[in-house]
């Protein structure tokens, strides 16, 4: 049976409503939760972006059941991957083994504000390997001691580790990060229910390792507002990640995104409370593989009657699948 989370979207609540929604989830029965870890809005109109990593703390500690896991994080840029192994420990520790580090090769959205300028594609997914040799190195307790060729480690060691380390996941879109997943992560990353993706990680040692993926989802009793919603806040999902993943601020994907229409949105992302509408477009990513599926329901003010219906009517059916 596949997996049904909730997803804390950070672009569009502050810390206290992030983790005010989480416990929801949690007492709604959501299977596990997500986190994103963003410096910037993708657009103005969702108007947030706290750092996630004390969202993260604070959920930890609000919750008693649910997973927690980033999605994702970048460890190569806004953060040395020496401090992600510390935080990410820490979390494992703080969340009595609840937590799962996703890792990707991250968006100048929010990697440009360190004034590091932003790499090549494939000097981002070299960068993104070593920062998972580094991170798992750290994870065994030693001290580790690394000159490589986009990071260095002095002397670092985790003082305070679990007994198990979080697992780590890698976000993938492409051959070259499918094969760095398979190789090195513990499960597989992914936005868009691509069965190739899929395959090429089982090709590259996934093989049985979970694959996570996420939906936008826009619940609301008027399918009109769902979609205006859906439109004013998540358009820039149209625009594809080689796009997304490049673009520096807000007034960028505003201006990406300026001829995408309702009726574009309308047509990726289910709105409205039609609950067939929300499981059809959930299955295309249980039919390709995905065996965990994260839910983001557009709008910060809209999480709980999103959660409530959840509870009600689409969890249960989403179970089916």
């Amino acid at each position: 049976m596949v997996q049904i989370g909730y997803t804390m979207m950070t672009e569009q609540a502050g810390p206290l409503s992030l983790v005010e929604h989480v416990v929801a989830a949690e007492r709604a029965g959501f299977d596990f939760s997500v986190t994103s870890d963003h410096y910037f809005p993708w657009l103005e109109s969702q108007g947030h972006a706290p750092y996630a990593w004390g969202v993260l703390g604070a959920a930890a500690q609000a919750t008693s059941r649910i997973p927690l896991m980033t999605y994702v994080t970048c460890p190569t840029v806004r953060y040395h991957p020496a401090v992600v192994a510390q935080k990410a420990a820490t979390m494992q520790l703080l969340s009595e083994g609840r937590f799962r580090l996703g890792l990707g090769s991250g968006e100048n959205l929010n990697e440009h504000v360190v004034g590091a300028g932003w790499p090549s594609p494939q000097v981002r997914i070299e960068m993104l390997e070593e920062a998972v040799q580094i991170i798992r190195a750290l994870f065994k307790g030693d001290n580790v001691n690394h000159q490589g060729t986009h990071f260095d480690v002095a002397n670092a060691r985790l003082w305070d580790l679990p007994d198990e380390p979080p697992p780590v996941g890698v976000a993938v879109s492409g051959g070259r990060s499918c094969a760095l997943a398979g190789r090195l992560a513990d499960l597989v990353i992914a936005t868009e229910p691509k069965a190739e993706l899929l395959e090429a990680f089982d090709r590259h040692g996934g093989r049985g390792k979970p694959r996570v993926g996420q939906l936008p989802v826009c619940y609301d009793t008027d399918k009109d507002a769902a979609v205006a919603r859906a439109h004013d806040q998540f358009r820039w999902f149209a625009g594809g990640w080689p796009v997304n993943s490049e673009l520096p601020g807000p007034s960028g994907f505003a201006g990406a995104t300026q001829f995408v229409t309702r009726e574009d949105v309308a047509q990726q992302i289910p709105c409205g409370d039609n609950v067939d509408d929300f499981v059809e477009a959930v299955r295309p990513y249980a039919e390709a593989g995905f065996t965990e599926i994260a839910l983001v329901q557009v709008g910060g003010d809209h999480q709980m009657p999103f959660i409530d219906w959840a509870e009600r009517e689409l969890l249960p059916a989403l179970r089916e699948l």
